[in-house]
């Protein structure tokens, strides 16, 4: 699938996002999970992005090509998802920890694809109105 510059991006943070959701801290002290990103330096952002990369990237570009309409978000169904996933984890796992890197894997990519932005039309000119 082809993901703008800015749809990948927001779909990594969205995916970061659901791991910070995760963390004892936020969760125990009912943190909303924005404003602690927020807080975050911009290497504890890298930090986190970085340890996403190689498990949310992959999946993102294997998934196969939709049409997307302008306004809209891609979507993808639960099996395109899980067999792009299932594909991207090696045999060199054992049957249990295969079970649960795919399982983490699907959520992470379904969290990613839900951060995605809805597409903007391409040949709509958007002109500031200060000009």
């Amino acid at each position: 699938m082809r993901f703008t510059e800015n749809e990948m991006t927001q779909a990594m943070a969205g995916a970061a996002k659901s791991v910070l959701a995760t963390r004892k801290d936020v969760r125990k002290q009912k943190l909303d999970v924005d404003e602690v990103w927020e807080q975050m330096t911009r290497w504890e952002r890298f930090q986190v992005l970085d340890a996403l990369g190689d498990q949310v990237l992959p999946v993102l570009v294997a998934l196969p090509d939709v049409e997307v309409e302008p306004g809209t978000r891609p979507t993808f169904t639960d099996e395109q998802v899980r067999e792009t996933v299932e594909a991207g984890v090696g045999d060199d796992v054992g049957r249990l920890q295969r079970t649960v890197l795919v399982r983490t894997r699907i959520a992470l990519v379904k969290a990613a694809l839900a951060a995605v932005p809805p597409r903007q039309d391409p040949d709509a000119l958007i002109v500031p109105d200060h000009l």
